[in-house]
């Protein structure tokens, strides 16, 4: 890892780091309401060097759209960085659950009947209760995962009531034609009728409004690592 390499990641994190702190209280002046905002550092196809860099740096909660490559990445770096936080931030097929459920902590794409029902399987099967969130398709796009609306609170009922999943959150991902905040604000009203307190929700280019309407997860990685090499 040279240097340079070392030094643009640790400037990248201290500086969304500030920013993320700096929108956090002003979400806490403006509701009175303090919301620690986690930083998921989205390490899906970056080089060893950057993900190296960043551990260097001290940062630990790492988001992974592909099991297979999560897997390959971090499971042998557990052992050395046993503070690990991994977030699951991909579409997860079902044939996946096992291995999902046996290397990450959260898991944000929990988005439809039959996978609750796997999730809540292995969970008990492998006796880890992960912390769950409903991904939510607050822009009711066809080629996107996701609950729509209206469905969102019998389903978040369903995983919570009929198959025991620990449902602590909600994720979205706005259109890229829209504006986010609309899609934030929906998701903030999804997820107090349900008594859930934690949103993922912004990414590098929205990460402050995002904050703005009450996230509590931003996922952010270009910003912090630069443009992916493939």
């Amino acid at each position: 890892m040279s240097d340079q390499t070392q030094t643009s990641v640790a400037e990248n994190l201290g500086n969304i780091q500030a920013k993320i702190n700096a929108a956090a209280q002003a979400y806490r002046v403006k509701t009175g309401i303090a919301n620690p905002v986690t930083l998921v550092a989205v390490s899906k196809r970056q080089p060893v060097t950057r993900i190296e860099a960043a551990l260097a740096a001290g940062h630990r909660v790492y988001g992974e759209n592909r099991v297979q490559e999560a897997q390959i990445r971090w499971a042998h770096r557990r052992d050395h960085h046993q503070d690990l936080r991994l977030h699951l931030i991909g579409p997860l097929q079902t044939n996946k659950v096992g291995d999902a459920v046996a290397l990450f902590d959260v898991i944000e794409v929990v988005d439809r009947p039959k996978l609750a029902k796997a999730l809540g399987d292995e969970m008990i099967r492998q006796n880890r209760q992960l912390e769950c969130y409903v991904q939510v398709n607050t822009g009711e796009e066809a080629q996107k995962s996701g609950i729509v609306p209206d469905d969102a609170d019998d389903f978040i009922a369903y995983c919570r009531h009929e198959v025991g999943l620990n449902v602590t959150g909600l994720m979205c991902i706005p259109p890229v034609d829209e504006e986010a905040a609309m899609h934030f604000a929906l998701l903030n009203t999804i997820a107090k009728r349900n008594g859930l307190a934690k949103l993922s929700m912004g990414m590098s280019d929205d990460f402050e409004e995002a904050i703005a309407f009450g996230a509590s997860a931003v996922r952010i990685g270009s910003a912090i690592f630069g443009a992916r090499d493939i």
